[in-house]
């Protein structure tokens, strides 16, 4: 079959079902499948089609007035029509029918049974297809027919596109995946505009959206006309390694250059299967709306780039442009042609390599010609980089064809016969073959496979290939694991000195006699001590004193060191090619530790007008800006004051790097007495030195995505709830009827649809806005379930309790707001499994998703990799010690001191920031903590939470000078709260100081943000 016949299925299928369909099922005379989408076909000239592509091979003797139906040829009414049978079973639980006669009375026909009909506008519901919480629409039964199907056709008819007055496929059905739920339109801006992209597929089970539907049928709908036999397959891709190549980082840009770099390569696989099958046949990641995707529709695919104008990655023109967010993991899932799954597999792994090679050629071009050492010739450096990037990355897949399921009625796609899958799948659980495992064991399936009678005599639909995706789906996986078992490893021999950051591969060089030079050897003639004879310059040295944001002093860089450490600069390029400003005027994505250690005091400061003397003014004047955090620069971005903020981190550092510690304490002190002007000049400062990072990862993520029933909802509880009631009636004396609506819903293209979604909302949206707008820190690396983040101590307890209610959309403090007040507020809202931004309603991962998060305080000068194996450390501990669903804090003093604490979200974070504010009282004395600490050795480990409250409380007591600050502070429900807590633990003396040590760490000078220091007794109190 030819390319333009795919895409003109792929189109068919789209259309099969109008996106409107929920808001006139059961309310339009010509029925849902008539009006718009009837029009839509007969507009993109589907009836002009060349009938002898399409001749049925069974019948094809066929007359000509026959061969369309719906607008379209038999033959690919046929494909569609199973495509859409497959993507419901896959998705939708099965549903009772009744058979009637048609009006001629000759035949039967099947339909739903009027209980199990729902009016949707009448009663619009939707239902969070991961916690199956209801989600009220209010009242839509007064929408206008009429107008809903005029809207819909003049938004799908702008987005048909054209050569000359011949139709795109390609292109349409391009531009019908991206735009279709969007109206963006002034008149659309209304109610039909916001609920557009949540309309449901089944009213019946609004736990997905017609978007979801049509994606799916689609993909199906490709990969059938795409094979030569009608068959398709089911393909798992990862790359890697992931976390090595992620943690071999000097500074925060090598940190973010990592991920990202590695999330650009993931999107570079991902196209071919674009290319060739459309984005819409990856179901995992969903990518509609990916900043990157959206480059590569307008820049490759040639979408008119007015249809991207509203879009915010083409207005950002500095690094809070999403562009730079690291959106994507490095695994797919994706539906595709049964007999190409090889060749796209390999396809891909030539394309990830290729483009690698091709990056790091321009790398050392770089290297070089900012060294002055490039003159077009093939250099030793350029032979290094091809021989260390030979296999990199990892490219591992899988691919489970359909073809292993057999329906007995090819008709009706139904009467399964799953030997072929059984036999497949006996190896991976270790049972004989035939016996049933897996999926095909559960109690789902021995519903699903029964035709089942309700007493009336109405019948269930029977089950078709679809519903057995969680089988398939599940084999893809285990194959995918046996795979990256299995690896190959190609031998490199490294002779020289290696790279400073890995240690693992030769540093480039243009003279490969260099690479026998000790690291004391390598001088640049510009250092202080260099003498000829005794030290050597090298690619290296020149690039230290030429471009030091690229390599700085005595570092020396091997292949994929040298590819993060320049992916900074060559992606800002991109960026600004992408944006249409000038190439350089994109920052580069870095914030320093020290900046962000005196983000809040630079805050403070410049809120009070950034008073100082003439002396820093004028050392300021002559010093280079930094970036700064990025709600910093929103705050202030009007005055003028701001740019002395650049300037005054970079002025520490740079006296620092001058070695002269008389200088560096008479810059020091000239920013206290500023900063201490900001604060009424009253008492001396001190500069915060401290940091924190902060990394989050979802829980039992490969459970939620294998359909675990601990996170999976009930058949049942998806059903409309008009229907459940229904159905409980009529369930009530069958007991297979009624297993089934009891029984968990199986594992389904929609749930990986709806997961994905749901993270990429919450990586492109909930995340830098908690980080970035509501606190004053950085997002390095926000993909999925997974946050890095760095951000200055004081916000870090509020950021983390943010983030883990924004990953599930339950805030406890929003729960009481009311949806209609919602659109009044002005900061995030998140609640009942939703986040609702900007006039943007998201749907999160629900209240069963539960996240763990790790938290690391560093001083600024502690080396970055020691502060990452921290970070790491205290993430694991979370879910380990902490059993999931728990955080984890450290605090490395710089004196080598190490606290830990870690506890369940909560209670523990809410009196641990209750404690934090106590202790930050002028009027309590800063050795309570300490003071505290000598009685505990003294008791018993078993003290009870009667003794351990009254004691703590009569120290804390002794140790407060104004009795109003105890009362404010509800000093004595505090120090109980504290007690309860501590007795939950195992070594409860033991955690209790840990405890206290950490709070007093927050709560000393400049940790602690005056607006948030009131005593927390609400939330003690719940």
């Amino acid at each position: 079959m030819n390319d333009d016949l795919i895409w003109q299925t792929k189109l068919a299928a789209r259309l099969h079902d109008p996106a409107e369909k929920a808001l006139v099922l059961l309310r339009d005379p010509e029925g849902h499948e008539g009006g718009t989408s009837r029009a839509l076909h007969r507009d993109l000239g589907f009836h002009n089609l060349p009938v002898k592509e399409w001749l049925d091979p069974d019948n094809a003797q066929v007359l000509d007035t026959v061969l369309f139906k719906h607008g379209i040829p038999i033959a690919m009414y046929k494909t569609v029509k199973r495509a859409d049978w497959w993507a419901a079973g896959a998705d939708r639980p099965q549903w009772p029918v009744d058979t009637v006669p048609t009006k001629s009375g000759e035949t039967t026909t099947s339909r739903v049974v009027n209980w199990a009909r729902v009016r949707w506008t009448e009663v619009p519901v939707l239902i969070h297809p991961l916690t199956g919480t209801p989600f009220d629409l209010g009242h839509l039964a007064d929408t206008d027919i009429g107008d809903i199907k005029a809207r819909s056709f003049e938004h799908f008819s702008r987005l048909i596109v054209k050569e000359g007055e011949h139709v795109d496929w390609k292109r349409t059905l391009l531009a019908f995946w991206r735009f279709g739920p969007e109206l963006r339109e002034g008149k659309d801006s209304g109610q039909l505009g916001h609920l557009w992209p949540l309309l449901p597929a089944e009213t019946r089970v609004p736990d997905h959206s017609i978007w979801d539907h049509l994606d799916l049928t689609s993909a199906f709908a490709g990969g059938f006309a795409s094979d030569p036999q009608g068959e398709v397959a089911l393909l798992a891709l990862s790359i890697g390694p992931v976390q090595s190549f992620i943690a071999a980082a000097r500074s925060t840009s090598d940190l973010w250059a990592g991920s990202h770099l590695l999330s650009r390569l993931s999107w570079e696989a991902m196209k071919v299967v674009c290319e060739r099958l459309g984005p819409d046949a990856i179901l995992f990641p969903r990518l509609r709306g990916i900043p990157q995707v959206d480059v590569w529709l307008r820049d490759e695919m040639k979408l008119p780039a007015q249809w991207f104008a509203g879009c915010n990655w083409t207005e950002r023109t500095t690094d809070a442009n999403p562009l730079f967010a690291a959106a994507l993991p490095n695994r797919f899932v994706a539906v595709v042609p049964a007999s190409q799954s090889r060749e796209i597999a390999q396809a891909v792994e030539a394309r990830v390599r290729t483009w690698l090679q091709d990056l790091g050629k321009n790398i050392v071009d770089r290297l070089l010609e900012a060294a002055g050492l490039a003159d077009g010739t093939d250099k030793h450096c350029h032979r290094q980089m091809r021989e260390q990037l030979q296999g990199f990355p990892e490219v591992h897949w899988a691919a489970v064809p359909f073809s292993l399921i057999r329906a007995r009625d090819e008709s009706k796609q139904t009467d399964l016969d799953v030997t072929q899958l059984s036999e497949a799948m006996a190896p991976f659980f270790g049972v004989a073959p035939g016996q049933a495992c897996g999926f095909l064991e559960t109690p789902a399936w021995e519903v699903l496979q029964k035709e089942a009678k309700f007493a009336d005599g109405t019948t269930f639909f029977s089950p078709k290939p679809g519903v057995l995706y969680p089988a398939v789906y599940d084999l893809a996986e285990r194959v995918l694991a046996a795979a990256k078992s299995v690896r190959s490893f190609e031998q490199v021999e490294q002779k020289g000195w290696r790279d400073s950051l890995t240690g693992e591969s030769e540093w480039l060089t243009d003279d490969p006699v260099l690479l026998n030079v000790p690291p004391g050897k390598r001088k640049s003639r510009r250092d202080e001590g260099f003498r000829e004879g005794d030290h050597v310059e090298t690619l290296w040295t020149h690039l230290a004193d030429e471009k030091p944001a690229w390599a700085k002093k005595g570092e020396h860089l091997g292949a994929l060191s040298a590819i993060k450490r320049l992916w900074p600069s060559l992606f800002a390029e991109e960026v600004a090619r992408a944006t249409g400003q000038p190439v350089g005027q994109v920052p580069r994505f870095v914030v320093s530790t020290h900046t962000m250690a005196l983000a809040y005091q630079l805050d403070q400061w410049l809120d009070a007008g950034a008073p100082m003397g003439g002396e820093l003014r004028d050392r300021l004047a002559d010093t280079d800006s930094v970036p700064l955090p990025r709600k910093l620069a929103r705050k202030y971005g009007q005055r003028d004051v701001l740019e002395f903020a650049k300037r005054l981190p970079g002025l520490l550092d740079a006296v620092r790097e001058g070695e002269n510690e008389r200088a560096l304490r008479k810059v020091e002190g000239l920013i206290k007495e500023a900063f201490a002007l900001a604060d009424g000049g009253q008492k001396e400062v001190r500069l915060e030195t401290y940091y924190a990072l902060l990394l989050m990862d979802g829980d039992h993520m490969g459970r939620i995505l294998s359909g675990d029933a601990r996170y999976a909802i009930t058949y049942q509880e998806s059903f409309h709830p008009e229907v459940q009631q229904r159905f409980k009636e009529q369930a009530q004396h069958h007991d297979t009827i009624k297993a089934y609506g009891e029984q968990k819903r199986a594992l389904s293209p929609n749930r990986h649809l709806a997961i994905s979604g749901a993270l990429n909302d919450f990586a492109l949206h909930v995340v830098p806005e908690v980080i970035e707008s509501e606190h004053l820190g950085r997002v390095l690396y926000a993909g999925g379930d997974d946050v890095l983040a760095m951000l200055p101590v004081v916000d870090v307890c509020s950021a983390m309790r943010r983030l883990r209610c924004g990953y599930s959309g339950h805030d406890p403090e929003q729960a009481a707001l009311d949806w209609r007040a919602v659109r009044r507020e002005t900061r995030m809202v998140v609640k009942e499994g939703y986040a609702f931004l900007r006039g943007q309603l998201m749907r999160m991962m629900g209240e069963k998703a539960t996240a763990s998060c790790g938290a690391v305080i560093a001083h600024h000068q502690a080396p970055l990799a020691m502060v990452l194996r921290e970070l790491r450390a205290a993430e694991q501990r979370a879910k380990k010690e902490g059993g999931r669903d728990a955080f984890s804090i450290t605090v490395i003093k710089r004196s080598g001191g190490v606290l830990s604490l870690t506890a369940k979200w909560g209670e523990p974070l809410d009196v641990l920031v209750a404690l934090r504010n106590f202790l930050a009282e002028p009027a309590v004395s800063r050795r309570a903590v300490y003071n505290s600490l000598l009685w505990l050795q003294d008791l018993p480990p078993d003290a009870s939470a009667g003794m351990l409250g009254s004691l703590l409380a009569y120290q804390f007591g002794r140790q407060t000078s104004r009795i109003e600050v105890w009362h404010k502070h509800e000093g004595p429900l505090l120090s109980n709260r504290i007690a309860a807590l501590a007795c939950k633990e195992k070594a409860r003396l033991d955690w209790l100081a840990r405890f206290m040590g950490v709070a007093e760490f927050l709560a000393r000078e400049a940790r602690v943000n005056v607006k948030d220091a009131e005593p927390a007794t609400a939330k003690l109190s719940r």
